[in-house]
């Protein structure tokens, strides 16, 4: 059974950082694209950032580029995402997603409130 369960998610203050983490499980971790999207309320999940499997090439949503990096350890099967100088616009719940060829799993999702 696949199982993504992320952590790290929580209240920061305006300028602040945070560390998600990832732990993947069931899968050939090294075989999948790792992706962390977010979701607002009353809005649209939209793609944060992505790392392949291979080559670890990183692409990232205009909205968080230069305060935003991903990241992965394959010995530990886990991705990361490093967020800094964060807004309040980046208030949402956080989700990773492992994709491979047609196939999908997503985590439950991690709340990251920004807010002073």
């Amino acid at each position: 059974q696949v199982q993504l369960v992320e952590s790290g998610g929580g209240l920061v203050q305006p300028g602040g950082s945070l560390r998600l983490s990832c732990a993947a499980s069931g899968l050939i971790f090294n075989n999948y694209v790792m992706s962390w999207y977010r979701q607002a309320p009353g809005k649209e999940r939209e793609l944060v950032a992505t790392i392949s499997n291979a080559s670890g090439g990183t692409n990232y949503a205009d909205s968080v580029k230069g305060r935003f990096s991903i990241s992965r350890d394959n010995f530990k099967n886990t991705v990361y995402l490093q967020m800094n100088s964060l807004k309040p616009e980046d208030t949402a719940v956080y989700y990773c997603k492992a994709f491979r060829r047609s196939v999908m799993y997503w985590g439950q999702g991690t709340q990251v409130t920004v807010a002073s």
